[in-house]
């Protein structure tokens, strides 16, 4: 993302910008092992500063989404929440499915 300033994090998995309704979205889609979903979750802070300077820089409203699934198909007490904001027809299901055929083909 460009921002004037430079803004020291990972960038995220899927950006979306709507332009019509002045909103951009950061989706941030880690996989990591069953043990470290939650702590995964709490790691959307480091994106808090590139919130900020989007926000400041693009005069829109922003935020992140964290859609965090563990290598086995494990997920967060709130993953309903942060996929119902997201534009589209989602499924838990489907993104477990996904999340684990692609951990099974990098293992491959």
């Amino acid at each position: 993302m460009r921002t004037y300033r430079t803004v020291p994090n990972k960038t995220p998995d899927i950006k979306i910008r709507d332009n019509k309704q002045g909103t951009r979205m950061l989706i941030d889609v880690p996989i990591p092992g069953d043990r470290n979903v939650i702590k995964k979750e709490a790691e959307i802070v480091k994106y808090k500063n590139l919130i900020i300077e989007i926000k400041r820089m693009w005069d829109v409203k922003a935020k992140i989404i964290p859609v965090i699934i563990g290598t086995t198909g494990t997920v967060s007490k709130s993953p309903r929440q942060y996929l119902n904001t997201i534009p589209g027809k989602h499924e838990i299901k489907e993104l477990q499915k996904n999340s684990h055929i692609g951990q099974c083909t990098r293992t491959a």
